[in-house]
């Protein structure tokens, strides 16, 4: 499995969300700190789980990032984050 796909399983996992992307941005930080050959060092991820309800978007994220700590602390360079919560429809 490549990062972005052990990213993404990790996610799946963890939050069943309702939708995910995990995009490798790897590509445009060519010549940047922490690029590599290869690539897999940059990432966008755009999940919507119930697991966000009601949370901050630094609780949001700190959720995301302490369940990919060990992708962080080895091939990935940077993580760009939206995590938000399904949208309710309104009442009345």
């Amino acid at each position: 499995m490549n990062v972005r796909q052990t990213i993404a399983a990790k996610l799946a996992a963890a939050f069943e969300p309702a939708e995910l992307d995990v995009i490798d941005e790897s590509h445009l930080h060519a010549g940047h700190a922490g690029h590599r050959p290869g690539g897999e060092t940059h990432f966008r991820v755009r999940i919507v789980a119930e697991a966000f309800a009601g949370r901050s978007r630094l609780e949001r994220h700190r959720l995301v990032n302490a369940l990919l700590a060990d992708e962080l602390a080895g091939p990935v360079h940077a993580l760009a984050i939206v995590a938000d919560a399904p949208a309710k429809g309104s009442e009345g």
